[in-house]
């Protein structure tokens, strides 16, 4: 743990667990006070890219071949980048999970914060060319049918050589943000311009092209497609939360019945909770139950097909008194 100072309050937060949440490959060099690894927001066959993990300047990061935004920062500059969230929400995430142990800031005059989810905030639009249009052979790996890749605007940016580009389109279809994720471990950004992300849902572009009645909701935008590659039509929020914005949204859309796909485990299941509580008295709701896999890709990669299609098909209705959403 090293104490972090955040918005004027001093918060004990538990880095390296932050940190290990993300893939830095096999590069990667742990030590006592600081991570070494290959930079997860560009291409680096060297490893280039440090955090300090403890100390006076624990959370500040460098690195050494990028330039702008992704040069150097502090931890909760670190987590928007890595989220794809704004430094507002990135602070509130880190605040809320450890708690305040000291905090300053009534000594100051602030001004009187503007919240990410007002109705108008002007939405940031990416040009159509950001994305170069094509299969991703990563995908491909992972069962992702040609189809569903075509359908949810899966390419390329010449620019991010071995990364896939995963477009996150507003609902009218314009893209919004574009996440790189790499071809050859879990590492991932966003498009330092675009939409924040939880102000988007990825998929629901889809859902209103295809007037789609019911919608599997998930975590992961590579869950969504699994979903799709066997005939349903899934949406992902790209965290194990769910925003006003993104509610809103979902509220907006035709779709009828939400299914609940979060992954398997205990932060799964609190995204189901969070989903059902949100949009209960406005959609119906229906779960599907993976078995003894994490996630729909899981069961996409390891069981197969039809599997998937098997449990998209055998979903099950909401009873609050039988589901464990805890």
């Amino acid at each position: 743990m090293a104490i972090i100072r955040i918005q004027g309050r001093q918060v004990d937060v538990d880095i390296i667990a932050e940190l290990s949440a993300y893939d830095w490959g096999d590069r990667a060099r742990w030590s006592s006070d600081k991570l070494i690894a290959s930079s997860p927001f560009r291409s680096d066959s060297h490893p280039s890219f440090y955090v300090i993990l403890d100390g006076e300047y624990a959370g500040v990061w460098g690195d050494s071949g990028a330039v702008g935004d992704y040069e150097k920062g502090g931890f909760v500059k670190l987590l928007t980048i890595l989220r794809g969230e704004t430094y507002e929400e990135s602070a509130k995430y880190l605040i809320e999970k450890y708690g305040v142990l000291f905090d300053d800031t009534t000594e100051h005059i602030t001004l009187p914060t503007v919240s990410i989810d007002q109705k108008d905030v002007q939405p940031v639009v990416l040009p159509a060319e950001t994305i170069v249009k094509d299969v991703s052979p990563y995908l491909s790996r992972r069962g992702i049918g040609e189809q569903a890749q075509r359908l949810y605007g899966v390419g390329r940016n010449d620019n991010h050589i071995g990364y896939t580009a995963l477009g996150w389109y507003h609902e009218n279809g314009e893209l919004g943000n574009v996440k790189y994720r790499s071809t050859k471990g879990k590492r991932f950004f966003y498009a330092s311009n675009g939409e924040p992300i939880r102000r988007l849902v990825y998929g629901l572009d889809v859902v209103n092209r295809m007037q789609a009645d019911t919608a599997v909701i998930c975590e992961a935008e590579i869950d969504a497609m699994s979903f799709a590659t066997v005939g349903a039509t899934g949406i992902a929020t790209g965290s194990a939360g769910i925003s006003n914005t993104q509610v809103e949204a979902i509220k907006r859309s035709g779709v009828r019945t939400i299914v609940l796909g979060g992954d398997n485990d205990v932060q799964g299941r609190a995204f189901n909770r969070k989903v059902y509580e949100a949009l209960r008295w406005h959609k119906e709701i229906e779960y599907v139950i993976y078995g003894d896999c994490k996630d729909a890709n899981e069961v996409l990669t390891k069981k197969g097909a039809e599997e998937l299609r098997r449990i998209y098909e055998n979903r099950r209705k909401i009873n609050v008194l039988k589901i464990n959403l805890k």
